[in-house]
């Protein structure tokens, strides 16, 4: 955190009015841009934008370990434009910084403190707060990158690896424990190009509460698992599969989600993500909730 946290500055947002027009539309692809939370500066004053969607609540306010998980203390705005979206830039916090959002349903007078679904980053599990982060880092792929087009092209040779990232090797020494990003970065991709694989296909990464599902119960769809390491140490994997011409695939699992309660259900008083009737928003053998597509925004 740098200098003094003070009031919410309601001012400043990452969203036009196309913006705004392509989410209601459900047309917009890069929201991670502009909802969730972002590093910036802001009339000389370093701090972080939060931005939310939760159209059925009577108020939002951003809590954490900045003001005591005070949950009235920063409160955010609700924008003019009928989105639904809440905003406010907090001067003060920075990379690191520990916050979940408190909201007020106009539903039953129902309130929940949440996760953030856009956190880029996210406390290590059964701990269960969003993290400020940037996505900083000096790549070092320029080659593959180059020429990806063709290694990824229909008439390309094909052959995947598929791993479980806390599976694929453990230190017996240390409790058997599973290694971290940093670490696989130094041993998968020289495996990998020694076996002639040209691709490897990671179970999803994406922050997850329960270790056992393998990551197919995802809460944190923009973060790489905190049980491995940063962002930053998750890209230099990446980085280093590159570098050796190994490309990178990734599960991803946009049907269902858990139902922990600071996560997306029943997120804002309503069923915003998921469908209200359980015959469709309610997977019986996972006991996790079924996406609602038919929303535009979600």
């Amino acid at each position: 955190m740098n200098g003094a946290i003070r009031n919410v500055n309601h001012s400043v947002s990452l969203l036009s009015d196309f913006d705004v027009y392509l989410f209601k539309q459900g047309n917009h692809f890069r929201l991670y841009e502009s909802l969730g939370s972002h590093v910036m500066t802001v009339d000389g004053a370093e701090g972080t934008l939060f931005a939310l969607w939760a159209p059925n609540a009577t108020a939002v306010s951003v809590m954490g370990d900045f003001n005591g998980w005070k949950p009235r203390a920063h409160r955010l705005r609700v924008r003019e434009d009928q989105s639904g979206i809440w905003e406010g830039f907090i001067p003060g916090l920075g990379p690191g910084t520990l916050y979940k959002y408190h909201i007020v349903s106009n539903h039953d007078g129902y309130e929940v403190d949440k996760g953030d679904p856009f956190a880029f980053s996210w406390e290590i599990s059964p701990k269960t707060a969003s993290m400020v982060w940037d996505l900083n880092y000096q790549w070092n792929d320029t080659q593959w990158m180059q020429d990806r087009h063709r290694a990824n092209s229909l008439g390309a040779p094909f052959a995947i690896y598929e791993a479980h990232l806390g599976s694929w090797q453990r230190v017996p020494e240390e409790s058997s424990r599973f290694l971290t990003y940093r670490e696989l970065s130094q041993t998968l991709p020289g495996y990998l190009r020694e076996m002639g694989y040209t691709h490897v296909e990671f179970l999803p990464v994406m922050e997850h509460p329960f270790y056992g599902s393998w990551g197919y119960q995802t809460l944190g769809y923009f973060a790489p698992t905190s049980r491995y390491g940063t962002p930053q140490d998750f890209m230099a994997l990446i980085d280093a599969l590159h570098q050796q011409g190994i490309g990178v695939i990734l599960d991803w699992v946009p049907s269902h989600f858990p139902n922990d309660e600071h996560g997306l259900v029943y997120f804002d008083g309503t069923y915003l993500f998921e469908h209200a009737d359980p015959q469709k928003g309610y997977h019986p053998e996972w006991k996790s909730c079924i996406f609602n597509h038919g929303r535009f925004e979600v």
